[in-house]
């Protein structure tokens, strides 16, 4: 198991180099950059000019806020830049988001992002291998490819893509069309193991599918950093199981109503009360607890069965990644 760096509310341009420094000299493998406050595609730019070698990926980048095309684009000049170390991580994110924030229409998103998916794979062969660009389906039409705007082959293979899922429509998509799916972060061993694996057991026999998630983690070098880091996940936890979209995951732990007045109270901003609804069984079940000196043992001995990488989440105010390996 592959272990990362993720940092959670988006890889800032001006931190980037830094950071992919650090991470690097940290012992990570890769870096992950998530589309929150941030775009992710330009950070990465240039953490692959200031630590060569260091995998990285977008984990993920809203596929239904760019056209297949746009996003062809970005990957591809990313998988030369990176010489093939780069993972294009995608996801729908929710409906709100995609018609209130980005303006953009919200429409079966399952089909849509299976045929997205089949797009971006038409758009690279035409550059990479020459062929026709003839793409025609029901949510996107591709069929223009002049010399002028041709970019040519990226001269390494075509960017992986996974697949971001929580509900077993998108799961069982990424089973079938992608080369890997990330998790969300509100994720247990039990939710992986009941409502995940069951729907990817094929892929995995197979050995062409990762199984990736970015794991909230608190730690520190001292009880009392612990403690602050403990809250600051806690508070995460609350907000990510007050999501509608969510409310399956602690249905399963038959914790349903929790997540209808965590609810409740995101809507009246109370967030303070929401943290204090999230427990200590609940918030070790959803996260790691762990000193930096301990941090990659604890996260193999909790995953390593069931995830081929994971990377380090930690959902609250830190200067430096860190991780004695």
């Amino acid at each position: 198991m592959k272990v990362d760096l993720y940092p959670g509310f988006g890889l800032r341009l001006q931190d980037a180099g830094q950071v992919a420094r650090s991470a690097a000299a940290s012992g990570y493998q890769g870096l992950w950059a998530l589309e929150a406050a941030r775009e992710p595609f330009s950070p990465l730019a240039l953490a692959a000019s200031a630590a060569p070698g260091l995998e990285l990926r977008t984990a993920v980048a809203v596929a239904f806020a760019r056209n297949p095309m746009v996003m062809a684009q970005l990957a591809h000049e990313l998988a030369g830049v990176t010489e093939g170390g780069f993972v294009l991580g995608l996801g729908t994110q929710v409906r709100a988001h995609i018609e209130r924030r980005f303006g953009e229409t919200w429409a079966s998103p399952v089909a849509r992002m299976a045929e997205y998916v089949d797009a971006l794979r038409a758009i690279w062969s035409a550059w990479n291998d020459g062929r026709a660009l003839e793409f025609e389906g029901r949510f996107y039409r591709h069929t223009l490819m002049t010399p002028m705007f041709d970019p040519g082959p990226s001269g390494q293979p075509s960017p992986p893509i996974h697949l971001a899922a929580v509900g077993p429509a998108m799961v069982a998509l990424a089973a079938e069309k992608a080369d890997g799916i990330v998790l969300h972060p509100l994720s247990s061993m039990r939710t992986v193991t009941e409502l995940v694996l069951p729907h990817i057991a094929h892929r995995r026999v197979r050995g062409d599918f990762e199984v990736t998630c970015p794991v909230m983690v608190a730690t520190g070098a001292t009880d009392e950093e612990i403690d602050v880091a403990r809250h600051g996940v806690r508070k995460q936890v609350a907000f990510y199981a007050s999501t509608p979209a969510y409310r399956a995951v602690l249905d399963l732990y038959d914790e349903g109503d929790r997540a209808d007045r965590l609810r409740a109270l995101s809507r009246q901003g109370r967030w303070d009360d929401m943290t204090e609804l999230v427990g200590d069984e609940l918030l070790d079940e959803f996260s790691v607890t762990a000193t930096e000196a301990d941090l990659s043992r604890v996260l193999h001995e909790r995953w390593s069965s069931v995830l081929d990488r994971v990377a380090v989440y930690q959902p609250y105010d830190i200067s430096q990644p860190g991780m004695d390996t």
